[in-house]
């Protein structure tokens, strides 16, 4: 069996035929899907569809991107989505400076505009961490040109929280990076591109790793281009098999142990 450890199955590209794109995972092996929120609401939708599918868990959270929209009260409504059984982790949280507003704005308004979005995620961030080693959670980490910036907020919970960097399109070095701080990598079909050596490299050599999709995004070859759906995890799998050498059984033992390390699907409070 295979786990996406990171689709959206809340978002309109996949609600819409949400029990086929269930079935269809179970069709080819991935048995089991993490549905992961982006916002409060999204997070409400995440546990429900958790709720809905025994396949399915949830991660409740708040994107950075969603960081500004979300303000500074979203931690209440989050502990409690939090505390539901069927959710397996914080997330997805962090840090983006890809999509910072002043792209936007006129340049006299973009230094303000972006200076306040990367306080406001760092603070959004910070307390999904605190909140995370609270109820004893991982977390699912989002970084998009701020590495350094997520760095700097995780080195602060070093030893008491653990979270993976999901779709990890660095270099092996970077993973290095993450490892020491007691973090993992997960990966997306990105690997499966041909302009994308330095994932290749690292989903070849990291040690411990996981698989997702980030579905409705990033579908592998040769469904590049098109809308992605957790069944294509198993693509992405087979591939990073064979970048390591191992047949696609062994590769599947090898991440659904990491995953249930991970997540503890169906342990909280055992």
């Amino acid at each position: 069996m295979l786990t996406d450890t990171h689709a959206h199955l809340d978002f309109p590209q996949l609600a819409a035929d949400v029990e086929g794109v269930v079935a269809r995972a179970e069709a080819v092996g991935v048995g089991r899907i993490v549905t992961i929120g982006t916002s409060l609401e999204g997070s409400r939708r995440a546990v429900a569809l958790a709720e809905r599918f025994p396949q399915v868990w949830a991660a409740v959270g708040i994107h950075p991107n969603s960081a500004t929209e979300a303000g500074e009260d979203f931690l209440p409504e989050l502990r409690a989505l939090a505390a539901h059984s069927r959710v397996v982790a914080i997330g997805e949280t962090g840090v983006d400076y890809f999509h910072l507003p002043g792209r936007e704005l006129a340049p006299e308004l973009a230094e303000a505009a972006d200076a306040r979005s990367k306080r406001m995620q760092a603070a959004a961030f910070r307390a999904q961490l605190a909140l995370a080693e609270e109820l004893g959670l991982p977390v699912v980490i989002h970084e998009r040109s701020a590495w350094e910036a997520t760095l700097e907020v995780l080195r602060e919970f070093t030893g008491r929280v653990r979270g993976v960097f999901h779709c990890f399109g660095k270099s092996p070095a970077h993973a290095a990076e993450v490892r020491a701080l007691g973090h993992l990598v997960s990966f997306t079909g990105i690997v499966t591109f041909k302009n994308a050596p330095e994932a290749q490299g690292s989903a070849a050599t990291v040690p411990e790793l996981m698989v997702e999709t980030d579905a409705p995004f990033l579908s592998p070859v040769p469904h590049r281009g098109k809308p992605c759906e957790p069944a294509y995890t198993r693509l992405t799998a087979e591939h990073i098999a064979r970048l390591r050498g191992v047949s696609l059984e062994e590769f599947a033992a090898h991440t659904e142990a990491v995953a249930e390390s991970f997540f503890r699907f169906g342990q909280r409070g055992k």
